[in-house]
């Protein structure tokens, strides 16, 4: 028997503009966590797409213990024992979690539905992998952590045996990600085997056996994990040194530019209040991080301030004026730019151009629009400009379809037309989620230019080491509230964690302030 549960070789997928696999070898061993390790548009989910037979290669071809097998579509993975969650999540948010589990595999008697032995085995899978899940509930009225359980237990349910993981920890909260990373370790004790994408390499390092490396398109080395360092994987990643510590100088404070005083905003899921009372301000010349626990109240105390959803009491205040009742629109022309939480829902429209993406925000103005029509010369000119400054990787350039980039090329396109608007407030809600360290260092690097430019920036991250590493003031959020202000030279994650926890609170007045 073949020592490879899983073999890919010479494997070559070519798209419109783009070869996004050039002869590409992978090997997976039974009971092994493999990375899969590469920059924003390498391939890498293109390459495990092709295993799970979403797409079909031009090149190369695929065995399963030393068997040569043809996989030419989910059906056909499924088959094989072949599963894989997507880094963009593949469930049915008007469906329960019990109906999104067994779509495509229900067990049916005399034509009917029966779900009572599927419930049983989703319950006892759950119970026995600790992943705790209600059945019964919403898939749109669950966290994104949640979600993805869900999607584990889509590939547990039917049995399979090659799990593929693309960026799963890309949405989760750190304690998420050490949850699933010790699952994984208890998959592998099982002998099962697991495809791992990610772009975090200390994750790698906790992990994984094996790591290989993709970098455009083309394989360039697989290593053992315990024999190499954060520094070499990113070496191999990127094709060059990076620095994981950007260097920041002292901040010059200006005026107040943004002033939120005593906010509350009601929660869409229950009937507490998402954010109780929260006044804060940032200034020109300063990056202030919102830090906290994913479900705090950051993602509706953001809503409320980009105008996404409306607050029940309070005042927002932007450059001097009253933006409380304002549109979207006019917090854009006053002098907000902002990096939302959801690129699909808030950032992108999928199904136009990268060209037309980058103009959302702006095509009323003379510079794009003639008598009510799009200049499309100059609007490709424009993104072509931000294609080259940002390296968004595009198969057809301005032209590509949003959709069919990878998720963290359509991040760096946000970033980059956000940032591009050249606005007095910048609001960047994990602006690098899903990003490579590459890629990382750059928008670290933009943020704190726009900082050292008198621009004020409002930092949203779950990420403690961005948030030591870039921010000028630190709030942390428990429960709706404020409750702590830091200096990030004179705290530590560790305190950090216990506020956001909820173990430590600050009660001074002007820590809330």
């Amino acid at each position: 028997m073949s020592e490879y549960v899983i073999e890919m070789l010479n494997i070559t997928k070519e798209f419109p503009g783009i070869k996004a696999n050039d002869d590409v070898t992978l090997q997976l061993k039974k009971g092994e966590i493999h990375a899969l390790l590469g920059e924003n548009g390498a391939g890498k989910s293109t390459l495990m797409s092709v295993l799970f037979g979403l797409y079909q290669p031009e090149k190369g071809i695929i065995k399963k213990n030393g068997r040569v097998v043809h996989i030419k579509n989910p059906n056909d993975a499924t088959a094989l024992n072949i599963g894989m969650v997507h880094q963009h999540f593949k469930l049915v948010e008007v469906f329960s979690v019990l109906d999104n589990i067994i779509l495509g595999a229900e067990d049916t008697r005399y034509g009917l539905l029966s779900k009572r032995e599927a419930r049983k085995k989703v319950l006892e899978l759950s119970e026995r992998y600790g992943l705790k899940v209600d059945p019964d509930a919403l898939v749109e009225d669950i966290s994104v952590g949640m979600q993805q359980r869900v999607e584990i237990l889509k590939m547990l349910y039917r049995d399979n045996e090659i799990l593929i993981f693309d960026e799963p920890t890309a949405v989760l909260t750190p304690q998420e990600i050490v949850e699933l990373l010790d699952i994984m370790r208890g998959f592998a004790a099982e002998g099962k085997s697991i495809l791992f994408i990610t772009h975090k390499l200390n994750e790698i390092m906790a992990v994984a056996d094996r790591c290989t490396v993709l970098r455009k398109g083309k394989y360039i080395g697989t290593v053992d994990v315990s024999s190499t360092s954060v520094e070499e994987l990113s070496r191999m990643m990127v094709g060059r040194d990076v620095s994981f510590v950007t260097p920041k100088g002292e901040e010059h404070l200006g005026d107040t530019v943004l002033q939120v005083s005593g906010v509350t905003v009601p929660s869409r899921l229950h009937k507490k209040d998402a954010v109780r009372n929260v006044s804060f301000e940032v200034r020109a010349g300063e990056i202030v991080c919102l830090a906290g626990i994913e479900g705090n109240g950051q993602t509706e105390l953001v809503s409320a301030i980009t105008g996404l959803e409306p607050i029940h009491s309070g005042r927002i205040v932007l450059l001097g004026r009253d933006i409380t009742r304002a549109s979207i629109r006019e917090r854009s022309k006053i002098g907000m730019s902002h990096i939302p939480e959801d690129r699909h829902k808030h950032g992108l429209v999928l199904d136009y151009s990268l060209g037309e993406n980058f103009v959302l925000q702006r095509y009323w103005q003379s510079e794009f629009q003639n008598h009510g029509f799009i200049r499309k010369k100059k609007m490709h000119e424009y993104a072509d400009r931000l294609i080259r400054q940002f390296d968004v990787r595009s198969g057809q350039g301005s032209f590509t379809i949003v959709r069919s980039m990878s998720g963290g090329n359509q991040q760096k396109a946000i970033v980059a037309r956000e940032i591009d608007k050249n606005a007095p407030l910048l609001i960047a809600v994990q602006p690098t989620r899903g990003l490579d360290v590459g890629a990382i260092e750059y928008i670290h690097q933009q943020i704190i230019a726009q900082r050292d430019m008198g621009k004020a920036v409002l930092l949203v991250s779950l990420e403690l080491d961005e948030v030591m590493n870039i921010a000028d003031r630190i709030l942390v959020m428990y429960e709706g509230e404020i409750v702590g202000e830091f200096d990030p030279k004179k705290t530590t994650a560790q305190e950090l964690g216990l506020y956001m926890a909820g173990a430590k609170r600050d009660t001074r007045k002007e820590a809330l302030a």
